[in-house]
């Protein structure tokens, strides 16, 4: 069951009027009260042929003319409306039953408390069978106002004892995290230009999709314009970025002026206190030459990346942090996607939304590697291989995994929910990705003898998936995947031994398929040779020669070798 308060009105007649009207379509019928303040002697229009919207509008108003005339001060916001909506799967509701949970939504709302025969008049119409609509006037029979702050926390609570009371379908408990619904006239607004979305949610859309380019609010700003959107900034007398707000191109008001959005009513997480946390977080010095060691391309620097994200998981502030930069890098992997995998990886990216915030204050500094691996792509990406992008991808799946499971442990139903959704998509574009490349692996597949051995690798690595693995489709992959490794010097066994403690197969659907993404990016480097390397080693630390010159001929063998081996044998 929903309940969704409106913005305050100042027109009890005009809403009386839509209420007791046939509705847009003609969806309204048989409009009548089924609960309110005072029954008795409350006038009906669907009920009593001789009474009036006036009438109903003038006994509602009452409170609200006496404060009026004895204060001065007129009030203006005093229409309180909530419709009430049971689920389509829901049993029918009588009209008593109705009027059973309208009496609880006032009285959680703080519009009339039980036991106050002080409070505000209100009334339940019923216009359909799936819902009602409660209007209220907010001025108290005393003259003073009802408390409805956080109103909309405690009628939802009302809501889920409600479903359980009248057997209606579950719904999880709002955490105040989740973006404001468009309102009517957003909806219409968008559909008469005819735009898909209504401006809020196409603006949520185009800044979560520059937060991977931007290292501050500036620059979020900055890319913002450049992509044609209006931004209004608020800046102190220094300056100081204080505050923003967005608009849609096109989108104008009766005046044909720009509608502007602030970033904290778009979303939650888009105000400027919360963008300035996630970008402008301080970040530890690099080394000078901790480039070298990184893995060459922006792709695996991801993969690294997202390796130690089930690691960071134990401290609600850092996994906070890590989860809601996981998402940036979706949307960044999203973005530099070829166009076969772009629709899914984005559905993925706008369903993890809701899933990178939640009430826990997250500790954004801890998450800088995975949000540098974000912008990384963003900024320096290239189209990937298929076999750098199909790794990529399955260590998203198993990161989107390990996001849902902390959100279950936690109790974040809803962020938990986005999760799995965002997993669906994020699964369907891996299995996209990696059906070319097990084709071709299987094709170069090793002769019987290797894939003997290669199986015994596997037995001896991990015999609880041993032969779930070695039926898969994917297994003659597998093994090329395995004896192209071990070409490079890597030792089968232990890579398989690594593989599992990285991501476990139980869940795993296909757990052949994990291993070779998995064996494809830890194998992809070849392991030197010692003795080279340590020759090499003591070639570049050994006190240089002069150059010589032209007359001087390279040394021999002879001349270069160790003292030991110049000196003479005694005789």
């Amino acid at each position: 069951m929903i309940a969704a308060i409106k913005a305050p009105g100042a027109n009890t007649r005009g809403l009386l009027a839509y209420l007791y009207g046939r509705g847009t379509h003609d969806e309204h019928f048989d409009p009548h009260i089924v609960a309110g303040f005072a029954m008795l002697g409350m006038p009906d229009p669907g009920r009593d042929e001789t009474a009036t919207l006036t009438e109903l509008a003038r006994h509602l108003d009452e409170p609200v003319r006496l404060r009026n005339s004895e204060f001065g001060k007129l009030v203006t916001d005093h229409v309180w409306h909530c419709p009430v909506r049971a689920a389509p799967e829901d049993r029918y509701l009588s009209d008593a039953e109705w009027g059973e949970i309208a009496q609880r939504v006032v009285a959680a709302a703080g519009i009339a408390p039980a036991g106050d025969d002080l409070a505000c008049r209100w009334i339940a119409v019923r216009h359909a069978d799936d819902h009602i609509h409660i209007l209220a006037t907010t001025v108290r029979e005393d003259g003073r106002r009802p408390k409805l702050h956080d109103s909309g926390i405690r009628v939802g609570d009302a809501c889920r004892e409600i479903e359980k009371d009248y057997g209606l379908r579950r719904l999880k408990k709002g955490d105040r995290t989740n973006t404001r619904r468009p309102t009517q006239a957003e909806m219409h607004k968008a559909q008469r230009i005819g735009w898909e979305q209504t401006s809020k949610e196409w603006l949520q859309d185009r800044i979560r999709a520059a937060i991977p380019h931007a290292k501050s609010a500036e620059e979020l700003l900055a890319y913002l314009e450049a992509e044609g959107i209006r931004v209004k900034a608020k800046r102190g007398p220094s300056g100081d970025l204080l505050g923003y707000a967005v608009g849609r191109p096109g989108d104008l008001n009766k005046d044909d002026e720009q509608i502007f959005h602030p970033g904290g009513k778009i979303a939650p997480d888009l105000s400027l206190p919360k963008i300035k946390a996630r970008l402008e977080s301080s970040q530890p010095e690099e080394h000078p030459t901790a480039r070298r060691a990184q893995p060459s391309t922006p792709w695996h620097r991801a993969i690294d990346a997202l390796d130690t994200l089930h690691t960071d998981l134990a401290d609600d502030a850092r996994a906070q942090a890590h989860v809601a930069a996981l998402g940036e890098l979706i949307e960044a992997t999203a973005q530099k996607a070829p166009a076969d995998l772009r629709a899914e990886l984005q559905a993925a990216s706008k369903a993890f939304a809701r899933a990178q915030r939640s009430q826990i204050r997250a500790e954004d500094r801890a998450a800088h590697t995975l949000r540098n691996a974000a912008r990384d792509i963003a900024h320096t990406a290239t189209g990937p291989d298929g076999s750098a992008l199909a790794v990529l991808v399955a260590a998203l799946v198993w990161a989107a995994i390990v996001a849902g499971r902390w959100h279950e442990a936690k109790g974040h139903a809803h962020q938990a929910d986005a999760a799995r959704q965002a997993l669906q998509h994020l699964q369907s574009a891996a299995d996209h990705a990696l059906t070319p490349e097990l084709t071709d692996l299987a094709q170069r597949q090793p002769k019987e003898e290797t894939r003997r051995s290669l199986a015994s690798d596997i037995r001896a690595a991990i015999p609880e998936h041993a032969e779930q693995i070695l039926t898969d489709t994917g297994w003659p992959a597998l093994a090329t995947v395995l004896a192209d490794a071990e070409a490079r010097g890597h030792k089968p066994h232990q890579l398989l031994k690594e593989a599992a403690a990285q991501r476990e197969l139980a869940t795993a659907h296909q757990p052949a398929r994990v291993l070779i993404t998995r064996i494809q990016h830890t194998g992809r480097n070849p392991i030197p040779n010692r003795r080279a390397a340590a020759a090499r080693l003591r070639t570049t630390t050994a006190v240089p020669h002069p150059p010589l010159g032209p007359d001087f001929a390279q040394p021999t063998a002879a001349t270069t070798a160790p003292a030991a081996q110049q000196r003479r044998p005694r005789r």
